[in-house]
């Protein structure tokens, strides 16, 4: 995803520390969104970032590997886009049900 295509309504931005460059930084800043981005570990002046927030990105990425264990939702099976969320949303249901 660009910078550029993010909407007009965005507050934060959650990423890796792939993304930790000055340029990007200060893109978002220009636009008013939060970058919550880890520093690379050789960076010299770490900038801050919130930390329990990032930790809700892995929470997230998790779901995602979960999801392509289901063969179907991994291939996308379903040519329509409508029959493939529904395989989603009943792999998501599942996976829930298995968690609790």
């Amino acid at each position: 995803m660009l910078l550029a295509d993010l909407s007009d309504g965005t507050e934060e931005v959650i990423g890796d520390r792939g993304y930790d460059s000055n340029r990007i930084r200060l893109s978002l800043a220009e636009r008013n969104i939060t970058a919550c981005i880890p520093p690379k570990k050789n960076r010299k002046s770490k900038p801050p970032y919130n930390w329990h927030l990032y930790k809700k990105r892995h929470l997230i990425e998790n779901m995602f590997a979960r999801l392509k264990d289901w063969r179907r939702a991994a291939t996308r099976y379903d040519r329509c886009a409508h029959t493939f969320m529904s395989a989603i949303h009943i792999a998501a249901s599942f996976i829930f049900y298995l968690k609790e």
